[in-house]
């Protein structure tokens, strides 16, 4: 029906509806009358007008939503691929950058940073003293066509080192929940290893990751997981690859390096709560693989490692928001439990630069854990506080028992921290930590830290 059409139907049932009393009325009333049917007719013609227009704008826009509607769902199915979301499939590809810096007062040097009864890889160390650039991140993601989707992340270190941190391709639109992903990627075991250094509650990672997993342990290969079609959220995962990263080693062989298998599970649990558990296995093989391990004389003595590692996790985080509302203020608790053990060769001083290399049969049982919160007790500010612990366990060193046996001391760390986040882009924080990961050294760690993000990012995961 027409706008004219319409408001003189409109006009027509008011006069019916007052005829009777027009007729009886005098001059005055039938002026009044005459005003509130034009008034009535203006208001309608107003509001038609507008709903009129609204129609036409939702049409116009209707293919664009339906391809973002179309691009959010496959985002959602893929719980490896969340950076295809409808937020940012208005570009192709996707493009975000992460900025980063700090500042970082430490009471030791950072030289000669350890965890005493760990092998240390060359690149774990609290940072520079000062301030000093933070790894920054390029992004670029995108659907490659109705079947696949990629996602490219380029690491700029603060010295200038351009390296690949993550690239690879998935299949976000399987049937029946499946998510293949192959190229290179952090593997979906534990909790925090998936998750980019910038989405962290801390500055650093946890002992643990630092001591077993070289701080974040990322692979060559091909990932599946599956999501169970089921009301309670049920993920299952398993990995291949290279291992060439710690606590593997490049080999220079044919075959699978590394694989892993995870299962996750978790739910709401009401309108205020939520939460996340799951176990984890990884296993890799490593060839020579290179490091430094404080000695009993105090050194830093350079190893070799050859044999298998095997590491099982545990993880749980819960997460809590009144009624949902995670704007006014939110609560979360995290904790991931690590046993590890390997079992090969270990070379004592593998350079020769102490003159004393010598092999022997090693073997260790090791374990780590941590727990951590962080309570946003207002809009934009947080407060957070974490303890890692490292258990070295019993450890085998054969014929270089006397050089590397340092006893059963355990590396423990406090941290507390304190950021302001005045929208989802950007984040300063101050951090302070307790470090005695040496015997009879505490490293007493502060750091300034910010975090800028440009462009289309997507979301975080849980």
């Amino acid at each position: 029906m027409s706008t004219s059409h319409l408001a003189s139907a409109l006009v027509a049932s008011a006069l019916f509806a007052t005829s009777a009393a027009a007729c009886a009325a005098t001059d005055s009333e039938l002026a009044e009358i005459r005003e509130q049917i034009r008034t009535l007719k203006d208001q309608y013609e107003t509001r038609i007008r507008a709903l009129e227009n609204r129609l036409q704008a939702a049409e116009a826009v209707a293919p664009a939503a339906s391809a973002s509607a179309a691009s959010s769902t496959s985002a959602s199915a893929s719980t490896s691929g969340a950076s295809v979301s409808a937020g940012i499939a208005a570009f192709n590809p996707a493009i975000s950058l992460v900025l980063q810096g700090t500042y970082a007062n430490l009471s030791q040097d950072p030289a000669r940073y350890t965890l005493a009864g760990f092998a240390k890889t060359p690149d774990l160390s609290p940072g520079r003293r000062g301030l000093g650039l933070g790894e920054s991140e390029l992004a670029l993601s995108a659907n490659v066509d109705d079947r696949f989707a990629g996602n490219l992340i380029v690491s700029l270190t603060p010295e200038n080192a351009v390296s690949v941190e993550e690239a690879y391709g998935f299949m976000p639109s399987l049937p029946n929940g499946l998510v293949p992903k192959f190229g290179r990627f952090f593997s979906g075991i534990g909790y925090l290893n998936e998750q980019h250094q910038h989405a962290w509650d801390f500055v650093d990672a946890p002992l643990a990751y630092q001591a077993f997993l070289g701080g974040q342990f990322a692979n060559d290969g091909l990932q599946l997981k599956w999501v169970a079609p089921s009301d309670q959220f049920l993920e299952f995962g398993a990995e291949v690859g290279n291992g060439d990263n710690f606590p593997g080693s490049a080999r220079n062989r044919n075959g699978v390096g590394a694989g892993s298998v995870f299962v996750h599970t978790g739910g709401d649990i009401g309108a205020s709560h939520s939460w996340r558990a799951g176990l984890s296995y990884l296993e890799t093989r490593a060839g020579a693989r290179a490091g430094t391990q404080l000695d009993t004389m105090g050194r830093l003595a350079d190893v070799a490692f050859t044999g298998n590692s095997r590491t099982a996790i545990a993880d749980f985080v819960w997460k809590y928001a009144p009624n949902g509302n995670t704007r006014e203020g939110n609560f979360k608790v995290q904790g991931e439990y690590f046993l590890h053990r390997e079992r090969g060769d270990l070379t004592y001083d593998a350079t020769g630069a102490l003159g004393l290399t010598q092999a022997g049969a090693y073997a260790a049982n090791q374990s780590g854990w941590y727990l951590q919160g962080a309570w946003q007790f207002m809009p934009y500010w947080r407060v957070g506080a974490r303890y890692d612990r490292l258990n070295p366990g019993r450890r085998e060193f054969g014929a270089n028992a006397d050089l590397l046996d340092t006893g059963a001391f355990h590396p423990d760390r406090y941290t507390v921290m304190l950021d302001y986040t005045p929208s989802e882009f950007t984040r300063f924080r101050l951090q302070y930590a307790q470090s005695t990961t040496r015997l009879d050294v505490t490293d007493h760690q502060l750091f300034l830290q910010y975090i800028l993000t440009l462009g289309a990012h997507g979301a975080h995961r849980f």
